[in-house]
């Protein structure tokens, strides 16, 4: 966009006392062209600022995979699951750990001596020190400073939980990959309806040209004599038709756009556009044997590997509570200073090691192991379920992709022949040796030809994605 500032300047001559003078408006010339120039930068930066918001967003099919495995709402939550997995495991670990704390107490109490269980005697008169019934001794002052540690010397059981945790935040982490995997195949699907009904609507377009010149020829024939008006109703007929397919398409192409938005994280009020075409979308050149496919399925599939891991996460958890059985160690220490005031407080402490053994918990132990093997057992046996669909899968797509590909090549005759029909149809037609009817069926043979054209193409890269997804491969494709 080219800017240009206009300078104007009022040169004029003697004044009416015949001498010569300032020129007039001179002294408001500097003021008039800053005020031009920071207008002109002032719509300078407006222009700019509203050819960014009306730029478009083009993304290829790939770019719609990748884009929704980055940006799509199941990976925020997934990867904020990993997230408390993680802190999880650090809850674990910190279990491992010494416990240290500190206390500092100041208090004071007093005593019941008939409470002590016993009572003081003269040795020398046998004579009770203290009434039997009881004495009230004190207020007593203390002050306590003191710290404490407790460590854990030997304990299987925390060391098996922070393992188990710790594999559950790698399960966690696959689990991320996986929903990633989803996201993007399903934005490639979407993507590839979104090119379909791109692709419906230039057609509809297209019918529509064909059948404004279909009117303007029975028109033209009607007002020269040589034609009737019902051909000229079957035109009009015909178009309103047409425009009633492209006012239907138009909604069917902006729907799949707003899912693909929602899908791939994109704004709902972002420009988007799709930089491939349905016939642009490349087509295989050669298709994987079913072994390499179902290899690849069984081994790089991102849900097998988190399913795999979740397994071992649980196969830890029960591993962890069996090595609760196992003996425990561990070091106390209790050391400080007391006394009844500042200016004397003398050192105590308490230290021991403790060796404890589990014996009877109300078999609460068993049955949470009990758990976590059922547990286990369930998630092998999605893991083989997940296995055989996976490879229906692979079958069922080389299946769709062959199968697609012979309806390309065999729709592309059936549109070149159909295009050929509507031209010596309208030739027919604008020979006067018939009527419109044949060229309207032609063009109704038309329309179902490229709509055909448009399902084999969609069929075909739809079985692609499938392919992609069912491989494990979905945030590869081109």
């Amino acid at each position: 966009m080219t800017y240009s500032i206009l300078q104007t300047s009022d040169d004029s001559g003697p004044d009416r006392l015949g001498h010569g003078g300032p020129r007039r408006g001179s002294s408001r010339a500097p003021a008039s062209r800053a005020r031009i120039v920071a207008a002109t930068v002032a719509g300078l930066f407006l222009a700019l600022g509203g050819s960014q918001a009306e730029a478009q967003t083009r993304i290829t099919l790939g770019d719609a995979a990748r884009l929704a495995a980055k940006q799509n709402g199941a990976i925020d939550i997934s990867k904020a699951r990993v997230e408390q997995a993680a802190a999880r495991a650090t809850q674990r670990r910190g279990a491992l750990f010494p416990d240290l704390a500190g206390a500092i107490i100041q208090s004071e109490r007093t005593l019941n001596t008939a409470t002590f269980g016993f009572s003081f005697v003269n040795p020398v008169t046998g004579a009770p020190m203290m009434r039997p019934d009881g004495e009230l001794l004190g207020p007593v002052p203390t002050i306590d400073l003191r710290y404490r540690v407790q460590a854990p010397l030997l304990d299987l059981g925390k060391w098996g939980s922070w393992r188990a945790a710790q594999a559950s935040t790698t399960a966690a982490g696959a689990e991320v990959n996986a929903q990633a995997e989803g996201a993007a195949a399903a934005a490639a699907a979407t993507y590839v309806r979104a090119a379909r009904a791109e692709a419906q609507l230039s057609a509809r377009r297209a019918d529509s040209t064909l059948a404004a010149d279909l009117l303007g020829i029975a028109r033209d024939q009607l007002q020269a004599g040589v034609g009737i008006a019902l051909d000229v109703t079957r035109a009009e007929s015909q178009l309103a038709n047409v425009r009633a397919q492209i006012i239907m398409a138009r909604n069917d192409r902006d729907r799949t756009l707003l899912e693909l938005k929602r899908i791939t994280g994109v704004a709902a009020d972002a420009s988007l556009e799709l930089a491939d075409s349905l016939a642009g979308l490349p087509l295989a050149s050669a298709l994987p044997s079913a072994s390499e496919a179902l290899t690849a399925a069984l081994d790089t599939r991102a849900d097998v590997r988190a399913l795999k891991a979740q397994e071992f996460a649980q196969q830890q958890s029960a591993k962890a509570i069996r090595w609760e059985r196992a003996p425990q160690l561990g070091l106390t220490v209790d050391h400080g200073v007391i006394g009844r005031n500042y200016e004397r407080l003398l050192p105590t402490y308490t230290w021991g090691v403790q060796l404890s053994v589990g014996v009877f918990d109300g078999f609460r132990r068993e049955s949470r192991l009990e758990e976590q093997v059922a547990a286990a057992r369930e998630t092998d046996a999605r893991l083989r379920d997940l296995r055989a669909q996976s490879s229906l899968e692979v079958r069922a797509a080389l299946l769709d992709l062959g199968s697609a590909q012979e309806q390309v090549d065999a729709v592309r005759e059936r549109l070149r022949l159909a295009e050929q029909e509507v031209s010596q149809a309208q030739e027919r037609f604008r020979a006067g040796v018939a009527g419109n009817a044949d060229v309207i069926t032609a063009l109704l043979s038309l329309n179902q030809a490229r709509t055909l054209r448009n399902d084999a193409l969609a069929a075909y890269h739809g079985a692609r994605v499938a392919l992609a997804k069912a491989m494990g491969d979905a945030q590869k494709l081109p």
